[in-house]
């Protein structure tokens, strides 16, 4: 980083934070970024570090920084840079001496190069020719130099209405741009980035949505953060004759054929759970109730549900090595349907059932009850999510898609 501008990039789970302050900028900005007012190059000190540890840079507690990137919502604020066409420092400290001894506009002009006009505008603007200082003109000029321009949704008042109320059907930006691209493909004024819907939610000061539409989203937080998934270890013991994801037959890698399913249990406080099961081609969600996390009541439950579909679409399951499927062969003799286990610490082999369980935390947050909800509450929770457009489905929906499927099997 230059001497001139400050910035702390996160790594994943860290949050961005980077401002741009001048060399001249007051003595308030300075103190707070770099401490004593001096400019220093904190980048390998503070590049990828979280909250506190910024904090131990700048002397200041985690509180004092999120404070600061709150307006911006986490987000990086773009660089600012002065046009090639304003007045530099250096000319204006040109044009104090030249007024300091008492040289004529047109005098100060020639010797810059510059329009008598733009000397003449310059300190005008700034008090006139006896109060003019090169180094107080510059910083109103950066200031003045602002030119907020109103984002889209700003400027569309129709199009906000639509996102907002989406929003509140808790679609994400992602799925509400690419559902209004896919569904308005001739008309301009109804495309918007993802970007553009989540830096008006998190950047408030744009005045756009409302903060309360942040319940929306999954995650719920009051700033921009990066994605991180971890790899938990195993710790569970081993399934007896269970047959590894390396055996699973290539046709259902590719995702071509319909029937292949992909399963787990989210967990809820009070050892409380729910059986979560995504198909891989369509990406339908179906979702169980079960008492507790016994491989009897696993694997009954998900016969249950097995016998709900037609054999056409229901051919394997992918699981991970959690110890619920330990009477995995009493599914497999029940259903005709072969069960597969993921490589220890790989929950990326199951791409979408992961994702799936993320998008769930929305309505079943962490350390919640799960027991709580009934059998009829997880059937509407799998409908609005079947019922959401997908990017990877090219903006169709799962329940569109699976009716294709059940359709085709006559």
């Amino acid at each position: 980083m230059s001497g001139h501008g400050g910035d702390l990039n996160r790594s994943a789970q860290h949050f961005t934070f980077e401002t741009e302050v001048e060399c001249d900028a007051t003595k308030t900005e300075a103190a707070f970024l770099y401490g004593g007012g001096e400019c220093r190059d904190l980048g390998p000190m503070a590049r990828g570090e979280g909250l506190k540890s910024i904090g131990r840079v700048f002397g200041k507690g985690s509180s004092s920084i999120f404070a600061h990137i709150c307006p911006t919502g986490g987000i990086r604020p773009a660089t600012r840079r002065r046009s090639r066409l304003a007045l530099t420092l250096a000319e204006r400290e040109e044009i104090s001496r030249g007024l300091a001894h008492g040289h004529s506009l047109r005098k100060i002009a020639c010797r810059l190069e510059r329009a008598p006009s733009t000397v003449s505008r310059e300190i005008a603007r700034n008090g006139g020719s006896g109060p003019y200082r090169a180094a107080a003109s510059d910083r109103q000029a950066w200031r003045r130099a602002r030119r907020p321009k109103a984002c889209k949704l700003a400027r569309h008042p129709h199009l906000r209405r639509v996102v907002a109320r989406h929003l509140r059907r808790n679609w994400s930006p992602q799925q509400i741009a690419g559902w209004l691209k896919s569904n308005h493909p001739e008309d301009e004024a109804f495309r918007v980035s993802h970007e553009t819907i989540y830096r008006s939610l998190f950047v408030q000061a744009r005045g756009v949505l409302k903060k309360a539409l942040i319940e929306h989203l999954r995650t719920h937080r009051p700033i921009r953060r990066s994605r991180h998934a971890t790899a938990k270890a195993d710790t569970r013991g081993e399934i007896p004759d269970m047959v590894s994801i390396r055996e699973r037959p290539a046709s259902v890698d590719d995702r071509a054929v319909p029937g292949h399913w992909e399963g787990d249990l989210l967990s809820g406080s009070g050892n409380s759970y729910i059986v979560t099961l995504v198909e891989r081609h369509t990406r339908y969600v179906m979702l169980a109730k079960i008492p507790s996390r016994d491989t009897q009541t696993v694997v009954s439950a998900l016969i249950k549900q097995a016998k709900k579909l037609p054999d056409e679409l229901y051919k394997s399951l992918t699981w991970d090595r959690g110890k619920e499927l330990t009477d995995h062969k009493r599914f497999t003799r029940a259903t005709n349907i072969a069960v597969y286990f993921c490589d220890p610490q790989s929950p990326w082999q199951r791409g979408s059932n992961e994702n799936t369980n993320r998008l769930l935390r929305q309505y079943f947050p962490k350390g919640t009850d799960l027991s709580a909800h009934s059998q009829a509450r997880l059937n509407y929770v799998a409908r609005e999510l079947n019922e959401r457009p997908r990017m990877t489905l090219g903006y169709q929906s799962p329940a569109e898609r699976f009716q294709a499927c059940v359709a085709s099997t006559g």
